[in-house]
């Protein structure tokens, strides 16, 4: 697979499973939420709109004015095809990650391992989760890891497993730990070894354009998901490396114990 808009023109036309005209959207909901880790001087700001389908949800998470919670009381009870097709992106997105959710949970897919987070305060999940993602990578001490869509504890796993952290948001001017963030993927990307990226590369739209400049320049391209997780999996040996996959409910949203899966690709290998 090269391109998501080529992806979506497969699941519409049932080359990756059931037509997505036979799967409705049981329910929609759009959410809003802030967070700030203890001793962080950073609120981070998150919002998310969610489609079940079945037994799964699709996600995508979006920026501030992207789209109106009002979206949610016409949405429920339409059919995915409608949705892929035609409908705000941060929505497209959901609704691919949905069709693509149903036809192969992320619990029971094939090369999926899962990771099941501890139990404890959102700064211990959180660090376990990064932690998680970071394992991803086999970091070598000096290499240059790229994170593009910068998480605080994940700038630390990777900087303690020896990496230099080359951090890219259009939210944050520096880390937590003092880090510059650049504003330009392409940046960063050129100068780094290997790639971590957020799956809200998918609802910005930027995700076609870091794939094919990881496959351009050969380098490792791990991504961490809860937006859009099922459609990250489709790129996995064509321009995906690897992927941490967190679907919803996400482990901020809970104290308790809940599961990530970690896929690798047959391709390639993740080392810097």
């Amino acid at each position: 697979m090269t391109s998501v808009a080529l992806l979506a023109e497969s699941v519409l036309a049932g080359e990756r499973g059931p037509a997505p005209s036979e799967l409705s959207v049981i329910s929609a909901f759009w959410l809003h939420h802030t967070t700030r880790l203890p001793g962080a001087d950073v609120t981070y700001r998150n919002y998310y709109v969610l489609l079940r389908v079945g037994e799964v949800f699709g996600a995508c998470s979006f920026e501030a004015g992207e789209l109106d919670p009002a979206y949610c009381e016409e949405t429920s009870g339409l059919s995915l095809d409608k949705l892929i097709a035609d409908a705000p992106l941060p929505v497209r997105i959901a609704a691919l990650d949905a069709y693509l959710a149903s036809v192969e949970p992320h619990h029971t897919a094939v090369g999926a391992e899962e990771v099941v987070l501890p139990a404890g305060t959102p700064d211990v999940r959180a660090r376990a989760r990064d932690a998680a993602v970071a394992g991803l990578l086999d970091v070598r001490a000096g290499s240059k890891v790229a994170l593009i869509g910068v998480v605080n504890p994940l700038v630390d796993a990777i900087t303690e497993r020896g990496g230099v952290c080359l951090p890219c948001d259009f939210n944050l001017v520096q880390t937590a730990s003092g880090l510059p963030v650049s504003r330009d993927m392409t940046e960063v990307i050129d100068a780094a070894d290997a790639v971590v990226a957020t799956g809200m590369t998918l609802s910005n739209g930027s995700f076609d354009l870091l794939i094919d400049r990881c496959r351009e320049q050969e380098k490792p391209l791990a991504v961490y998901a809860q937006t859009g997780s099922a459609v990250v999996r489709a790129f996995l040996g064509s321009g995906v490396t690897a992927l941490s996959a967190e679907p919803f409910p996400f482990s901020q949203f809970s104290s308790r114990p809940s599961s990530l899966y970690r896929y690798r690709s047959m391709i390639g290998d993740v080392r810097t």
